[in-house]
């Protein structure tokens, strides 16, 4: 099954019953016969992807992707309350996701995950708004994580070299450098790719062991500066409101294996293990480092450096400052495996539009040797390759990352409202429902993943304490929200209706000639 049953049957091809004139054509009869073709040629012509992902690369991606350390610092910068949001946010929006990704992906298997949930819920332009959504937040969040590996990759070079990333040029490109290798990787394939994302992941766990066990360490021989005070809501909450937007957005990635549905062996049985395994991994992950750095730094920590910066800190005061240099290198190692997750399993929602027509057919291509979406990767690269050098023009590597992640934030959550929602709808209309989970389960998953999901997404308007002018940072929130929802409209409305008007002589000419479709269960033999 691919991105639902295909969004191409809704290009009005037109039908006739026998007997029967091409004028005398009944709109509901036409409709219908137009799915039936639709659906039975696609049937025809749809590449396979290859079933690559067991339970063990789940669990790898899922804390590869969810547990991102790149988001970590920004958020310990706001000081102790965090720690509450963090609970606050896997109580109420992250424990939700996982039963969300689990029903959804239980009632409709296949690749096209976000996308094709909200299609089959809610219908074909919420669908593709939906995956429009997950896919252009994605292009805005890989260059903050190729920015986030400039900042941290310095450190492999020795000291003297930490001011680098401050260098436009140089952490431009740096970052176009990793973008362009880390495509190249996925069009290889996930047999590739999924090695990078592995890697990455173990290098994550390292990373934040080594960072939570030098914060035990300094605890115990030194204490910290920090006291219950600091986990009070400051007298000026707006910093922290970003915050909230930003940690749902750090939990956000439980639902990426679900976008690969086709490429995960035997997904019914391995999904709902690697779900809980990563989620809990990712969860207690992301608290202990927030406190290890708010031990080690406090809230002067820098947005790109500030793990490394924490952890050489705490190394020099134990005595083990050779660590800092391996250190950097097993993080940039993860932040490489992040951006390989992000770039392979998001590049799978333009691959099913380009299959169902709203979005040009060549992104449904497959590569010939590799079966890999090759088309939508490369897009997508050059798309974010375009983002990083405009979003250094005017603004400090620090101000381009928050704002880049902070407009990532609205739109990636735009598809967890569809998520929560089709969880409520569930619940209200089934009086016995069809899936994983009971009625009350559903309806208050959804109802609290829904609202904290809204509130995420308003919170985030607030600015981060890293941006120097208010007014435009609300003008690239504002314009930027409605210049994504409005191209997706184009593609939907636009596009996709022209491509409709186009494909009509050619299922006339069928019409006329006594052409009939073959049956679907031929089709695939």
């Amino acid at each position: 099954m691919w991105g639902g049953h295909s969004l191409s049957a809704s290009a009005c091809t037109i039908s006739t019953r026998v007997g029967q004139p091409p004028s005398a054509v009944q709109p509901a009869k036409a409709r219908q016969f137009s799915k039936d073709l639709s659906t039975t040629t696609q049937a025809a012509v749809q590449p396979r992807l290859i079933r690559a992902l067991g339970r063990r690369d789940l669990v790898l991606l899922f804390v590869v992707a969810v547990f991102n350390l790149n988001v970590v610092p920004s958020i310990a910068a706001n000081g102790g309350v965090t720690i509450w949001l963090w609970i606050i946010s896997l109580l109420l929006f992250f424990w939700p996701q996982g039963i969300a990704v689990i029903e959804l992906a239980h009632r409709y298997p296949g690749e096209g995950g976000v996308y094709l949930w909200a299609k089959e819920v809610f219908g074909d332009f919420h669908g593709f708004l939906s995956g429009w959504c997950y896919w252009t937040n994605n292009m805005l969040y890989v260059p903050t994580v190729m920015l986030y590996f400039v900042g941290v990759s310095v450190y492999v070079l020795g000291p003297g070299h930490q001011s680098l990333p401050d260098n436009k040029i140089f952490a431009a490109c740096v970052s176009l450098a990793l973008l362009s290798l880390l495509t190249v990787l996925n069009i290889l394939g996930l047999g590739v790719g999924k090695w990078i994302n592995n890697v990455g992941a173990i290098g994550t766990f390292i990373a934040a062991i080594v960072l939570v066990g030098l914060g035990i360490v300094i605890w115990s021989r030194f204490g910290t500066g920090i006291s219950a005070a600091d986990f009070k809501i400051p007298a000026n909450p707006r910093f922290v409101l970003n915050s909230f937007g930003v940690i749902c957005f750090g939990l956000v990635g439980l639902e990426l294996a679900s976008v690969m549905g086709d490429e995960i062996q035997d997904p019914r049985r391995t999904l709902p293990g690697a779900v809980a395994w990563g989620g809990l991994l990712s969860g207690t992950l992301y608290i202990a480092a927030t406190l290890t750095l708010l031990v080690a730094v406090g809230k002067s920590v820098n947005v790109l450096q500030g793990v490394v910066q924490a952890v050489t800190g705490m190394a020099a005061r134990v005595g083990v400052s050779w660590i800092s240099v391996p250190f950097a290198l097993m993080l940039s190692l993860a932040i490489a495996g992040i951006g390989s997750a992000w770039i392979g399993g998001c590049s799978r929602i333009p691959f099913v539009a380009g299959l169902d027509s709203y979005m040009p057919s060549w992104l449904g291509k497959v590569h010939s040797r590799y079966a890999t979406p090759y088309a939508a990767l490369i897009v997508q690269g050059i798309v974010s390759a375009v983002l990083v050098i405009l979003n250094f023009f005017g603004a400090g590597v620090q101000e381009t990352f928050q704002k880049l992640l902070s407009l990532a934030v609205v739109l990636q959550l735009v598809p967890f409202v569809y998520m929560f929602g089709a969880l409520v709808k569930f619940a209200v209309t089934e009086s016995v429902p069809k899936g994983q989970y009971g009625r009350i389960t559903l309806f208050f998953a959804g109802t609290s993943g829904f609202l904290t999901t809204i509130l995420g997404i308003a919170l985030v308007f607030f600015p981060a304490q890293q941006i120097t002018s208010l007014w435009q940072y609300e003008l690239w929130m504002f314009g930027g929200t409605l210049f994504f929802i409005g191209l997706a409209a184009f593609f939907f409305f636009v596009y996709g209706r022209r491509k409709a008007l186009l494909a009509v002589p050619l299922t006339m000419s069928r019409v006329e000639t006594g052409d009939s479709p073959v049956p679907a269960s031929e089709a695939r033999r």
